[in-house]
């Protein structure tokens, strides 16, 4: 239990629905080991809340929030931001800043021929982030084609259905929690497959870094999610 008083500084996230997320175990062991004297708290919010939810952030003094499915693409419209998706919400001095951490995972990373899967928030974030890629949705070009792909990020829900057929030399980046049947069929085909849980790790730490100014402790986060380190 997260004991919150009058300093405390509050984050949350915002999203429909949230009781899922791991992302208040992740923030607030990294604050606790940092004697940060800060809290995560869910704030489940319907689609047409969403615009009363980002103004009652600063009502409230919050420093900030992660945004989850399904308003990352809505909220952007609500902060100041010229990023299409936004999963990072910044209060300061009385407004709301929008910024993306969702392809935090691929820092450092060089690809030359990626493909991304689905039309939601965090696939236009990887987008984003990989202009070069090759798109696939069920509201585009379907089924998805990984033939001459290095990374493939599945940004989609889906967690029973194999969506594409991965091999040696490849590398998934597989966004959903608990592992899908995607992640678990392109390990056995012998692909490098980059978890749900580091892609939370990854933009966490970097949400975190964005509210606090402090670099995030990131093995303790992993520890908290049951990551090696």
């Amino acid at each position: 239990m997260v004991e919150i008083t009058g300093s405390t500084r509050l984050v949350g996230l915002l999203g429909w629905p949230v009781e899922h997320s791991l992302s208040p175990r992740l923030h607030n062991a990294a604050f606790a080991a940092l004697g940060l004297d800060w809290a995560y708290v869910p704030l489940p919010t319907p689609p047409d809340r969403l615009e009363d939810a980002v103004r009652g952030l600063v009502a409230l003094g919050f420093a900030g929030a992660n945004v989850t499915a399904p308003h990352k693409l809505a909220v952007a419209a609500l902060c100041g931001t010229d990023a299409p998706s936004v999963n990072t919400l910044v209060v300061r001095d009385g407004r709301v800043e929008g910024w993306t951490t969702d392809a935090a995972v691929l820092t450092g990373r060089v690809t030359e021929g990626p493909v991304v899967i689905g039309d939601g928030g965090a696939a236009t974030a990887f987008l984003e982030a990989l202009p070069h890629a090759r798109r696939f949705s069920r509201r585009g070009e379907w089924p998805p084609d990984a033939r001459g792909a290095d990374l493939v990020v599945n940004a989609t829900p889906v967690r029973d259905e194999v969506l594409v057929e991965l091999g040696p030399g490849q590398t998934l980046v597989d966004l959903p929690y608990p592992e899908t049947a995607t992640a678990r069929a392109a390990r056995e085909s012998g692909a490098t497959v980059i978890d749900g849980l580091e892609v939370l790790v990854a933009q966490g730490a970097a949400s975190f870094e964005l509210w606090t100014g402090v670099k995030a402790p990131v093995e303790v986060m992993r520890t908290a999610l049951g990551l090696r380190p």
